[in-house]
């Protein structure tokens, strides 16, 4: 039975990979933070299907216990088959309003930790001749909104050069780049989306079933939707000039004004409304 090994496990994505991966046979190794969370993540996905699930708590941004999941990866006796990157969160707030020992956390979790996994798995993948490394980046690489958007832009760099290195060797590597996805991400980084038009946004499912058909079938990039790969292109030959214009850190504020105007509108509709709706009104 195929082995998995899923960091960031137990919320988003994360889960969904888990979940996912339970329901086709995988046997499965899950990494976060929160270790009460994984126990009962694993016990539930045990409950449902018929594999083992072993949990591994890990802060991803502290190096010696990332080396802990980078030596899990290299086990001979229980190989691990695939890889999914997917720890990562957002920090709210504009690059100097945020202290740098955050970004640093941040840089560690997103790119560190998917270079020191990548180079665990794939070397002990190689001597098998056989998996499959899936790093969840972002279509936000593609733009300038800040440090994340920059991590991301060297997830999906990075994989790709592993993708063509590891040619030939039966082992591939996939660049996850999604839009937006209906997760806690942007509710755990305090982050307000009400400006986003209903229609930008992708369900979990949906991206990770796509995420995996394309990983099976050795696609370098897997970019769900139409529409997310039309902007994707649109992104990358757009004049740099015009992406900064419409994507730096900027623009997330002119996201968040537009939400509190949609808001503040709701409510006004409401207060319009309140006196014919309201029971103590004869």
């Amino acid at each position: 039975m195929a082995r998995a090994l899923v960091t960031g496990s137990t919320t988003g994505l994360g889960l969904e990979f888990a979940w996912q991966l339970a329901g086709t046979g995988h046997d499965l190794v899950l990494v976060a933070r929160d270790e009460n969370r994984l126990h009962t993540v694993a016990e539930q996905i045990r409950d449902v299907h018929p594999v083992q699930v072993e949990v591994l708590p890990a802060d991803l941004s502290d190096r010696p216990r990332l080396d802990k999941v980078a030596i899990r990866l290299t086990d001979p006796v229980e190989p691990v088959d695939l890889l999914v990157n997917n720890a990562g969160y957002g920090l709210r707030g504009g690059f100097l309003e945020i202290p740098v020992e955050d970004h640093e956390r941040q840089m560690d979790t997103l790119m560190r930790a998917v270079l020191v996994l990548s180079h665990a798995a794939a070397g002990s993948m190689v001597q098998r001749r056989k998996g499959a490394i899936i790093n969840v980046s972002s279509l936000a690489g593609y733009t300038t909104a800040g440090p994340y958007a920059a991590s991301k832009s060297w997830v999906t760099v990075f994989t790709e050069s592993l993708a063509m290195e590891l040619q030939g060797t039966g082992v591939t590597a996939t660049a996850l780049l999604p839009g937006f996805v209906q997760t806690e991400f942007h509710e755990r980084a305090s982050m307000r989306m009400d400006g986003l038009p209903r229609i930008t946004w992708l369900k979990a499912p949906f991206v990770v079933e796509q995420a995996l058909k394309d990983a099976s079938k050795g696609a370098v990039l897997s970019i769900p939707s139409v529409k997310y790969r039309t902007a994707g292109e649109v992104s990358r030959i757009a004049p740099r000039s015009m992406v900064r214009a419409l994507t730096s850190p900027n623009w997330y504020g002119r996201m968040q004004q537009k939400a509190v105007r949609k808001a503040r509108r709701r409510a006004s509709k409401r207060d319009l409304h309140a006196p014919w709706q309201r029971d103590d009104v004869p």
